[in-house]
């Protein structure tokens, strides 16, 4: 077979879902609805806590970090997927394939360490509350999110310097919606082998490590709450966590799946659909989880738009 040198790449086709052709509008019309209601629910986080001073505490300035993250991750992954379904052969530049690759893996990776660290907030919150505000000082609070992006920006940087190194084949069709590690490696006319490796290994550090620490976290907020003389207050501490578990299994377990096991059995239009959990599903869902059902956020929607209606009267 005649390979052709990455550096000649012009471009990529991306397939999407050219196997359902006839349902292609209906799927744009729900993508289009979910992105919209993604930006607003995370936007309105976002604002929220930035106006209200008496959110300015961890537990919410950690919900504005993911909030923002998911807004970001939604905004490089779903527009493009809205191409894919309105255009016959959609394509993307090299340039714009390695661009978008890194931004998933840069927010993707981001949010697997803020959910870890929101666990351990929660942790220190709960079971430690007389000394929380030591354990999760400013500072402190600071340094996790900082190192939760650079950690998360180094990793990306080299996976994605990684991927588009190797040569590709003439065949550059992506059976995919975008530009995701796995459907892309799957063109390099090159043993993978190494970076398969490097790659597992990777996504364990970046997922199965918060992940753990969000299960140690709440193994002993559970414990803690079972100590709750009052039920009410046990009912609501469960729910909470449950919700959260909820959206942390989702993103989780999809994005263990796609990229532990990158030339696995599954069908490229399930892949298609375990993709979209974690890159649509879970930035929809985190604003109902982590916010809007939750009483101090509520209180402060409401005093914002009762200072808009004043100002308006008045």
């Amino acid at each position: 077979m005649r390979r052709q040198n990455h550096s000649s790449i012009v471009e990529f086709i991306l397939l999407g879902f050219s196997n359902y052709s006839e349902l292609q509008g209906q799927m744009f019309g729900a993508f289009l609805v979910i992105y919209l209601v993604t930006v607003l629910g995370n936007a309105i986080i976002i604002t929220i806590i930035f106006l209200d001073q008496s959110l300015h505490i961890p537990m919410y300035l950690f919900l504005q970090n993911l909030s923002l993250v998911d807004l970001c991750f939604s905004t490089v992954i779903t527009p493009e997927i809205l191409v894919v379904l309105t255009n016959e052969k959609a394509t993307i530049s090299f340039g714009g394939c390695l661009v978008q690759m890194y931004f998933i893996l840069v927010f993707g990776a981001t949010e697997c360490f803020l959910l870890g660290v929101m666990a351990y907030d929660r942790f220190a919150a709960i079971c430690h509350p007389l000394t929380y505000p030591v354990i999760m000082s400013k500072k402190v609070f600071v340094k996790l999110v900082v190192c939760s992006w650079i950690l998360a920006i180094m990793t990306a940087a080299l996976s994605v310097t990684w991927v588009f190194s190797f040569p590709y084949c003439d065949h550059k069709e992506i059976n995919h919606l975008f530009c995701e590690i796995p459907p892309v490696l799957e063109l390099a006319c090159a043993d993978t082998f190494l970076f398969e490796v490097y790659a597992f290994t990777s996504t364990i550090l970046m997922v199965m490590v918060p992940f753990l620490l969000i299960l140690l976290s709440y193994t002993r907020i559970l414990f803690s709450i079972l100590k709750m003389p009052s039920t009410t207050g046990r009912q609501k501490a469960f729910s909470t966590c449950a919700s959260h578990l909820t959206s942390v299994t989702l993103f989780y377990g999809t994005a263990s799946i796609t990229y532990l096991q990158p030339k696995s059995r599954y069908s490229p239009d399930t892949k298609k659909l375990m993709s979209l959990a974690y890159t649509l599903l879970t930035p929809l869902l985190n604003p109902l989880i982590y916010s809007l059902r939750n009483k101090e956020m509520k209180r402060a929607v409401v005093k914002l738009w009762q200072r808009k209606v004043t100002l308006h009267t008045g």
